[in-house]
């Protein structure tokens, strides 16, 4: 399939799959810890209106690599507190992206350190997990979803069966079975042939940077052939419609960029092994 694909937009897709920041940005450290990062003026608004931070939850240091902010305390409670104080003071398009989740924050191995509203881990460059699964029909055709007309990133965009956030009490499996009925209403035991895809890497800005975000996602994607006769149906209002394309059909959509970077990114791979 690998053949089919136009080798500059392949070579373009993986270019905006790892892009530099739009702005220069310093490291956040929680202890020895590097848990995210920041544009170098990020908290000058937040520490104008409330300078308390600055001794309470925030120390900016230098070191021999340049300067970076140090966060203080009890890594959870006070990601806490300045989560709620970037939503108080808007900044960031806090806000508009608040979800009331908590996503997991992890040390450079992987193990969780503390968690975090998953509506600031744009703007403190927080690294997070995805889980997607590619659903195939017993004829090689594929289950594809549009994305709802208003979701706070890339509404509209087409994307692959299913593709969700890694809560912090989640594993990979139980997102996997929780996003895949939300989206999708399908129950894992009702699928055939599931199996682990691989690992795709997303690093770029966020939306069109204006809400000085920059995106790490580490991007875990399954497959599996959802039988003849089911059919996808949404649960949670997040998706617009669903669609069973041949291949010849997704490669020609992907080239158009209709589907969001990371879907494009999983699906070639998914062609690559056909």
């Amino acid at each position: 399939m690998s053949l089919a694909v136009d080798p500059l937009w392949r070579a373009a897709l993986l270019a905006r799959a790892g892009q530099l920041p739009l702005r220069p940005r310093v490291p956040l450290l929680w202890r020895q810890h590097v848990i995210g990062s920041v544009e170098t003026d990020f908290f000058a608004p937040l520490l104008a209106r409330q300078p308390l931070l600055a001794t309470q939850l925030l120390q900016l240091e230098s070191s021999e690599t340049g300067p970076h902010w140090r966060l203080l305390g009890d890594a959870t409670s006070a990601l806490k507190a300045l989560a709620d104080a970037l939503r108080e003071l808007g900044v960031g398009r806090v806000r508009q992206h608040w979800r009331d989740e908590q996503l997991a924050v992890c040390d450079a191995q992987g193990q969780q350190i503390a968690s975090v509203e998953r509506g600031v881990v744009r703007p403190l460059g927080v690294d997070t997990r995805a889980v997607h699964l590619v659903g195939c029909s017993s004829d090689g055709r594929f289950w594809v979803q549009q994305r709802s007309l208003d979701k706070a990133s890339n509404p509209g965009l087409w994307d692959t069966l299913m593709g969700g956030m890694v809560s912090a009490q989640d594993s990979l499996e139980s997102a996997l079975a929780r996003e895949t009925w939300e989206e999708a209403g399908l129950r894992m035991d009702t699928l055939t042939d599931l199996r682990r895809g691989g690992e795709v890497v997303l690093r770029k800005p966020s939306s069109d940077g204006a809400d000085a975000g920059y995106v790490v996602e580490w991007v875990d994607w399954y497959r599996c052939t959802v039988p003849d006769g089911v059919r996808p149906l949404n649960q949670d209002g997040e998706v617009v419609q669903f669609e069973l394309i041949d291949a010849p059909d997704l490669i020609a959509r992907l080239q158009r960029d209709e589907f969001t970077t990371e879907a494009a990114l999983i699906l070639l791979c998914a062609l690559d092994e056909a």
